[in-house]
C-alpha cells in the first residue's frame, strides 16, 4: 500500500493541484487563449455525451420505486445543503471571504456526484440499485436546478448581473443537448461504453482538468493568489470538514427515524452528502465568467479531497458490520 492510498488521497487530486500550479505559472493568454476556450466547450459537450451514454435506463427502473429513500437525498442536496450554505453567510466577512462564501453557496447547489457515491454504497454493502438511480437523477435534475438555486441565492454583483435564462439556455445547449443525445445513442453505442468505461473516465478527467487550466489562467490573471492565502485555505478545509459532518450526522439519523434498513442507510448517507466535481467544474464554466471561477470552485475542490477521506474510512466500517 503506497502513501496515496494510506491516507485515502485521490491522485487526481494531485494532478489538479498541479494543473493549477502550471496556470499559475504559464497561463494561457491571447490567441491560445481563444484556442482553450473552443477545447474547452468541446470537452464539456463530450464529458456530457458519455454521461448520458453511460446511463442505464434499467438501472433506474430497478431503483425508482424506493421513492422515500430519493426523496431523502433529494432534499438533502438540494434543500438542506443550500440551507447550510446560506447559514455560512453569517461568518461574512469576519471569518470568510465574501469570494470564500459564495465558493461555498455553489458547491451546496450542485448534484450528487456518481461514480464516488455508487462505489461507497457498495464497498459498504448498501442499496446499490437505489445508489445509481438516486444518483444519475441528482446529475440529471442539476442541470436544471443547480443554475436555477445559483441564481435565486447569490445576489451578488457578479452573479446578480447574470441573466438567469441565459445561463439556464446556454446549460441546455451545452450539458443537457449532448447529455440527451449520449442517452439515446447508448442503444448504439452501450456495449463499446460499458466495455471502455475506464478510457472514457481518463477522457472525463482530462475534460474536467482542461476546464481548470482556462479558469484558473483567468484567475490569476485577476489575482486570485493576492486574494487567497494560506489561513484562508486552511479555512477552506475546516469549513468542509464541518459541512460534511453535519450533512452525514443529518442524513444517518433521519434515515434511522423514518425507519430505513442498513442497506437504505448506507445509500442515504452516500448518496446524500456528495457534491459532484465532474459535474460542478463543467457547470461553472457555462454559468459563471472565467474570471471569478477560479476562486468559485476552490471549495468544491478541496471538499472532494475532503468528502472521499472521509467516506472511505465510513465505508470500511459498514462493510466490517
Amino acid at each position: 500500500m503506497n502513501i496515496l492510498q494510506r491516507f485515502k488521497i485521490d491522485t487526481f487530486l494531485l494532478v489538479l493541484i498541479c494543473v493549477v500550479i502550471l496556470a499559475s505559472l504559464f497561463p494561457c493568454k491571447g490567441e491560445t487563449k481563444v484556442i482553450f476556450e473552443y477545447l474547452t466547450t468541446f470537452a464539456i459537450g463530450l464529458l456530457f455525451f458519455m454521461h448520458g451514454a453511460k446511463l442505464s435506463f434499467q438501472a433506474i427502473v430497478v431503483g425508482i420505486k424506493n421513492w422515500r429513500l430519493h426523496l431523502i437525498i433529494f432534499i438533502t442536496t438540494f434543500v438542506i445543503f443550500p440551507l447550510l450554505g446560506m447559514m455560512m453567510q453569517l461568518l461574512v466577512p469576519r471569518v470568510l471571504s465574501q469570494e470564500i462564501y459564495l465558493g461555498f453557496l455553489y458547491l451546496c447547489v450542485l448534484p450528487a456526484t456518481v461514480q464516488s457515491a455508487i462505489a461507497f454504497t457498495s464497498i459498504a454493502r448498501g442499496n446499490v440499485a437505489a445508489a445509481i438511480c438516486s444518483a444519475s437523477a441528482s446529475t440529471l435534475l442539476g442541470v436544471f436546478i443547480t443554475p436555477l438555486l445559483v441564481g435565486l441565492l447569490m445576489h451578488t454583483q457578479a452573479a446578480g448581473s447574470m441573466n438567469i435564462m441565459d445561463a439556464i439556455t446556454s446549460i441546455m445547449l451545452k450539458l443537457m443537448l449532448p447529455f440527451i443525445i449520449g442517452h439515446l445513442s447508448r442503444r448504439f453505442i452501450g456495449k463499446w461504453v460499458d466495455k471502455y468505461k475506464s478510457v472514457i473516465s481518463k477522457t472525463d478527467r482530462m475534460s474536467i482538468l482542461l476546464v481548470v487550466y482556462v479558469a484558473f489562467s483567468d484567475a490569476v490573471a485577476n489575482g486570485i493568489w493576492s486574494q487567497i492565502s494560506f489561513i484562508s485555505l486552511l479555512k477552506i478545509i475546516f469549513f468542509s470538514i464541518l459541512l460534511l459532518t453535519i450533512v452525514l450526522l443529518f442524513t444517518t439519523y433521519c434515515s434511522r427515524l423514518l425507519g430505513f434498513n442498513k442497506e437504505d442507510e448506507i445509500t442515504i448517507v452516500f448518496c446524500g452528502s456528495k457534491k459532484s466535481l465532474a459535474s460542478g467544474i463543467p457547470m461553472a464554466s457555462v454559468i459563471f465568467p472565467m474570471s471569478i471561477m477560479g476562486i468559485m470552485i476552490l471549495p468544491l475542490m478541496i471538499f472532494h479531497q475532503i468528502q472521499l477521506m472521509i467516506c472511505a474510512f465510513l465505508a470500511a466500517r459498514y462493510a466490517k458490520r
